[in-house]
């Protein structure tokens, strides 16, 4: 305890550089995820390659992934690029099965009747189907978001610094205080950061809670007719 004490300025610094390290991959692995789950969803054909080959990503082991990332695009190994690179290849792989099956989730009447009243297929899979594969795109997000936080602690075996530090500084200088607090801080940015996503998730889609997100939508699509 009184190292945790005599080192909170440490903890904070390291915490907010694992926080930075790992929501830009979560971000990025959302944005990238979307349209690869929509072509998954779209053209059954790919579907079955598309998720396999991406799902297949998250079996790379993350240090082979980490040494291997600055061979094949050319930046250094130490630098906080080649963590972000690898974190997000992992989103894209956790993500994109939930983008897909979200979008299966949406009853075909509602698409049937957003494509009657005049609605394009960009504004119906804005307005209409994204809306409704909310909750299963968001439920597969937040896992995607604790394995991020979880494993961007393996930065530390290349050079890269975060919360990882303190588990292996830790254990070489064999202080369990140090280790335990690398820890503690690990769970509570995973807790902070899921919380967010489920506050979001009921601003961003208030229907959940009722459980009338199909009709809500398609009052919408009915006011945006008349």
């Amino acid at each position: 305890m009184t190292w945790v004490l005599d080192n909170l300025d440490l903890i904070a610094e390291l915490t907010l550089i694992h926080l930075r390290q790992s929501i830009i991959p979560i971000l990025l692995g959302f944005v990238l995820s979307v349209p690869l789950g929509w072509v998954a969803w779209r053209y059954k054909l790919v579907r079955s390659s598309i998720i396999t080959i991406t799902g297949l990503l998250y079996t790379i082991p993350s240090l082979a992934l980490l040494i291997l990332l600055p061979s094949l695009f050319g930046y250094n190994l130490f630098s906080d690029t080649n963590l972000i690179v690898a974190l997000t290849i992992y989103a894209i792989a956790l993500l994109v099965r939930s983008v897909a099956d979200g979008l299966d989730s949406v009853d075909p009447g509602v698409r049937q009747a957003s494509t009657a009243v005049g609605y394009g297929a960009f504004r119906r899979f804005f307005a209409v189907e994204l809306p409704l594969a909310g909750p299963v795109i968001l439920s597969g997000l937040r896992v995607a978001a604790v394995s991020t936080i979880s494993l961007a602690t393996v930065g530390i075996l290349v050079g890269v610094t975060n919360l990882g530090y303190l588990f292996t500084n830790g254990y070489q200088r064999e202080i369990i205080a140090e280790i335990f607090a690398g820890v503690v801080a690990v769970m509570i940015i995973a807790l902070v950061v899921d919380g967010l996503l489920v506050l979001a998730g009921r601003a961003l889609m208030p229907w959940v809670r009722t459980g009338s997100g199909e009709r809500a939508v398609r009052v919408g699509v009915q006011e945006a007719a008349a």
